[in-house]
């Protein structure tokens, strides 16, 4: 592209707008690779030197306050601001005006060590106040750290190009006296320039970088159907948890059966009739039978195997529905595989006049062994 071209706005790429600070070789590099992937117009070597000088490219004229800048002047302007070759550094001299802070205490520190940065002139006057030595000075101290004083930091500026002036730039670093050269070493640099601040895409991971994609550093935002979904989740998990932890304290508490009790009352002897009254059976399996000179109960289990049989007013006996055992009304066998009669429980008067009848006590009539229907408890007499 020739010196000159103009190009519109957009053609900047990665560059900061003018004004800007000069712009070093990495970051320059970096643009003119991303121009080539991009498939953008490279930067021209007047292009270049502009930017390392910190003035405005030849295309950017009008957007620097409305001064126009020549392609001369631009390339004058960096042929002062960069050397031509290694061969045509020159080491700074300090001035004569208090000799720059290059006093003795200066020289013999940087004889022993020439490497000197802030960090290391701050440990070195720490030192001196623990072993209560003079402590350096302002002007010794920037000696040291390879800073120029003021005074010598005007010469630069003034020297710098009317044309370049004109442009508004903003003023480049003063170049910084060089630390002298150690005994037999190569001789130091003149450092010149201003630090840049990056200029091509931030790292990923970082904040600067979650800001260029658009991206909130601070997290989604909190909306209602985000905060009802996430209640839901945690419901859900609660009701995880409280159900396992209900089931494993479960674990531990007794299975037991809740029967009901096998003693209890039934009311008085006078308040039944004559005959099979089925009125507890579904309750205590029982059933009362009065006779005309005695009241037992019958427990309503069959003796073969033990169902529980129906009792059938018509045919005037018991009969049991599993294997057609057959019981007369008094409870004894007379047909099918039932091996004895049904068994009776214990039955007493209780103190306040009602019957007292205990199902765990059972009286029965075993095949070819005595009875046991005639015990005291059997029955009632009345």
């Amino acid at each position: 592209m020739a010196d000159g071209q103009s190009k519109p706005a957009g053609m900047l790429g990665h560059l900061p707008p003018w004004p800007r600070k000069p712009l070093n070789n990495s970051v320059i590099a970096m643009e003119q690779a991303y121009r080539q992937r991009k498939g953008l117009p490279e930067l021209s070597d007047a292009e270049v030197e502009a930017l390392k000088a910190g003035v405005p490219m030849p295309w950017e004229a009008g957007g620097a306050g409305g001064a126009a800048v020549s392609v001369a002047a631009t390339a004058a302007a960096a042929e002062a601001a960069a050397p031509a070759s290694p061969a045509a550094v020159a080491v700074a001299e300090p001035p004569s005006g208090a000799s720059a802070g290059m006093t003795d205490t200066v020289k013999a520190l940087l004889a022993s060590y020439p490497k000197w940065n802030k960090s290391s002139v701050a440990a070195e006057q720490a030192r001196r106040k623990r072993k209560g030595l003079p402590l350096l000075s302002d002007a010794e101290m920037a000696a040291l750290a390879g800073e120029a004083p003021a005074a010598a930091a005007a010469a630069p500026v003034a020297a710098a190009p009317a044309a370049v002036a004109a442009t508004a730039a903003p003023p480049a670093r003063p170049a910084v006296a060089a630390r002298p050269a150690a005994p037999g070493g190569p001789p130091p640099v003149t450092r010149q320039g201003a630090a840049v601040r990056y200029v091509g895409t931030p790292a990923v991971g970082t904040s600067k970088a979650a800001a260029a994609g658009g991206v909130a550093t601070a997290g989604p935002e909190d909306t209602d159907i985000d905060r009802v979904r996430r209640r839901f989740v945690w419901s859900c998990v609660a009701a995880f948890l409280g159900a396992w932890f209900i089931a494993f304290f479960r674990f531990f508490l007794p299975r037991t059966l809740f029967e009901p009790s096998t003693v209890f009352k039934i009311g008085a002897p006078s308040d039944y009739a004559l005959g099979i009254d089925e009125k507890w059976l579904q309750k205590y399996r029982i059933w009362v039978d009065r006779r005309p000179d005695r009241l037992f109960i019958i427990y309503a289990r069959c003796t073969h195997l033990g169902c529980t049989p129906d009792w059938k007013p018509a045919e005037h006996k018991f009969k049991c529905p599993c294997h057609g055992s057959g019981y007369d009304d008094e409870g004894v066998n007379f047909e099918g595989p039932a091996p004895r009669p049904m068994d009776r429980a214990h039955i007493e008067i209780a103190p306040d006049g009602q019957i007292l009848v205990d199902t765990s006590h059972l009286y029965s009539w075993p095949k070819g062994q005595p009875s046991q229907f005639n015990d005291p408890g059997a029955f009632l007499p009345v």
